[in-house]
């Protein structure tokens, strides 16, 4: 007899191995951190001996789980901001409250939290992409998980890093001191393409191939992220990111929703493993990813739950069971996915997808000793049929719950007893996870009151010259005459000329001393009349004018400018204005030099809404208070003294308040 650690015998034993080998009575045996032998119960009775032997008896012993995507600390951010477009929740909320509250102490208790709940669901393996990564190894390596950690790189500045340089230095120190860990396996993360230059791209494919590791990024998860390839570069994103170098790395591609058939086959030639996130990707209304094919196609295929930001949870079970009949339903066959197949994806396929596959994912001796033990008669899981051997699959996948998980396994290290959590203190984590949630509540709270910290939460704002002098008229006699007698004035020197069409979207607020926002696309208009450049930029402006100068010339404070580098939709639903208007023109405009002070004229003519207006607009910025007054003098002049504009025909209102 063959003295073994632990035997875990009478239990229906799936193993998941190559050959697909099913126990209705069987067992394991363990030594160490390792697999020793398993098969039916009265072999290995025979043969082996041990200090622990656990009756399994009407239970269902299994591979543990693989999540091969998901973002361990934002368990801290779960229902914090729903039923929102991914640009929406992304750029709106996750990354601003990431940027306040985001330090190692919220990582590691992030992660504590999503090791409870994953260990809970029989969740044994994972792989992470998030900030201050060597925190989450730390924590998951402490809870006893078996983990593949990701530092994100990406080009915008990072909870843990001003830049891509810093994250990629990060990222090199965390590989270095993790490479040889027994649980924790480092790589990579370049967040996804469209956050990455080409760059920053290359740069982390060399950094895995250098020190032999993973590479994870998120690759198509919404059909925006493939058009803005397109437009930018000329290239579908896989293609690009081929051509930059990512797949010469072991990677693992979050998502692929929107792949195509070419896209597919470069994926299955490089063979990139591709994590399926299906409840994520329905919940943010990204779509669906064509697992058909992929599985025709033979691309490496797993499972992952993202964030508990977007999915809420970290329930495997849930995801298993979704995976295959979204496949199902979004092609009209039920043998797409069958339930063996969504639970291969969930044990050895999800652990080759991770390069893992040689470790961990099916239960084989000389593997290490990562398994589940389930209930297998839950009153939502009876009755049992045994005429058809994959009918035990279909009573995991399709039936078998979270809660049915009874004790967990790593690395021969029981996790959990009896749903009894042995290595986290679940009380704390639960105290200290509600003081996070009453922080980041009073953070958005007052942020949600207060339009002008809604747009510095999403960045890039900057303040424009402290004061705007400028002054409307609307004459009663032709304009370009006008116009030509300030242009052709002695004291007047033109600098350059510009011709656009504007189109302006404003976003106004029941509580008017919140400002107004003002959403702008300039089209650069060629002399043949088309356009030639497009920008699009967001104001911040007040209502009120600071002061009036010499009938209708306005000052005005407290401009702030930000580019609009998202669709008007976002900033629709961002924002959720009162009410919004549009006002659309077309604007001749002269920089010009009038007795040596800059000033931009404008010549008007409003478009939308419908109506033969036209209006001459003087204006000009500055810093300084007196500078203001003394350009207000002039501007009077030009007025008075060059136009013979009357007061009557200055106008006092802006032209979303002449066009409600």
């Amino acid at each position: 007899m063959v003295q073994v650690d632990k035997l875990l015998v009478g239990g229906v034993v799936l193993t998941m191995n190559t050959k697909l080998e099913l126990y209705r009575s069987g067992a394991v045996a363990i030594s160490g951190d390792s697999i020793v032998a398993v098969g039916p119960v009265e072999d290995l009775l025979k043969d082996y001996q041990a200090d622990e032997v656990i009756d399994c008896t009407g239970k269902i012993i299994m591979p543990g789980l693989v999540n091969a995507h998901t973002h361990m600390p934002m368990t801290l951010l779960r229902a914090m901001a729903d039923d929102l477009r991914l640009d929406v929740w992304l750029m709106g909320y996750m990354m601003p409250v990431e940027r306040e509250f985001v330090n190692p102490a919220f990582c590691r208790l992030g992660t504590e939290l999503s090791c409870a709940e994953m260990i809970r669901g029989g969740t044994t393996l994972f792989a992470d992409m998030y900030y201050y990564e060597a925190e989450i190894a730390a924590a998951a390596a402490d809870a006893g998980l078996r983990g593949v950690c990701g530092q994100t790189v990406m080009k915008y500045s990072a909870p843990d890093a001003e830049s891509f340089e810093e994250s990629l230095a990060y990222t090199r120190r965390f590989i270095e001191e993790w490479k040889d860990h027994p649980l924790i396996v480092p790589s990579v993360a370049p967040h996804a393409p469209y956050t990455c230059t080409d760059e920053i791209l290359k740069a982390c494919a060399q950094l895995a191939t250098e020190f032999d590791v993973p590479l994870q990024i998120h690759i198509l998860e919404t059909r925006q992220e493939a058009e803005d390839s397109w437009n930018e570069y000329e290239k579908k994103v896989v293609n690009r990111v081929a051509d930059l170098g990512i797949f010469s790395a072991q990677t693992i591609a979050a998502h692929c929703v929107h792949v195509d058939t070419e896209q597919i086959r470069l994926l299955q030639q490089h063979g990139v493993a591709v994590a399926h996130n299906p409840t994520s990707n329905l919940k943010l209304g990204s779509g669906i990813a064509p697992i058909k094919e992929m599985i025709e196609r033979g691309v490496k295929l797993s499972i992952g739950t993202d964030g508990a930001a977007s999915n809420n949870d970290l329930d495997m079970f849930e995801e298993m069971r979704l995976a295959a009949l979204l496949a199902k339903g979004a092609t009209n066959d039920p043998v797409v996915l069958p339930a063996r197949d969504a639970l291969l994806m969930a044990t050895r396929w999800g652990a080759e997808a991770l390069r893992l596959g040689h470790l961990t994912g099916s239960l084989e001796a000389g593997k290490r000793a990562d398994l589940i033990i389930l209930d297998h008669a839950p009153v939502h899981n009876l009755p049992h049929f045994d005429r058809d051997q994959n009918s035990v699959y279909s009573q995991v996948v399709y039936a078998g719950h979270a809660s049915d998980v009874l004790h967990v396994m790593v690395n021969g290290r029981w996790l959990m007893r009896d749903r009894q959590l042995l290595t986290l203190d679940e009380g704390r984590i639960r105290v200290q996870a509600a003081g996070y949630a009453r922080q980041m509540d009073e953070f958005l709270a007052a942020r949600e009151g207060n339009v002008l910290n809604k747009l510095i939460a999403i960045g890039g704002l900057q303040q424009e010259e402290s004061f705007e002098i400028q002054v409307k008229v609307q004459p009663d006699t032709d304009q370009q005459a006008l116009i030509q007698r300030l242009l052709h004035h002695p004291a007047v020197e033109i600098v350059k000329s510009l011709h656009y069409r504007q189109y302006d979207t404003y976003f106004l607020f029941e509580d008017t001393q919140q400002g107004r926002v003002r959403y702008r696309e300039d089209d650069a208009i060629d002399e043949g009349g088309k356009p030639m450049a497009v920008r699009t930029r967001l104001t911040y402006t007040i209502h009120d004018k600071e002061r009036e100068f010499d009938e209708a010339v306005m000052l005005s404070r407290s401009q702030f400018i930000a580019p609009a580098d998202r669709p008007l939709r976002f900033y629709r639903e961002y924002f959720q204005a009162y009410r919004e208007c549009e006002v659309h023109k077309d604007r001749l405009r002269w920089h010009v030099l009038y007795k040596g002070v800059l000033f931009y004229v404008n010549v008007d003519q409003i478009m939308v809404p419908a109506a033969n207006h036209h209006y001459i607009e003087i204006k000009s910025r500055t810093w300084s208070a007196r500078d203001a007054e003394y350009k207000a003098v002039l501007i009077a002049e030009m007025l008075n003294e060059v136009l013979g504009i009357k007061p009557g025909q200055r106008v006092r209102m802006e032209y979303v308040e002449l066009c409600r």
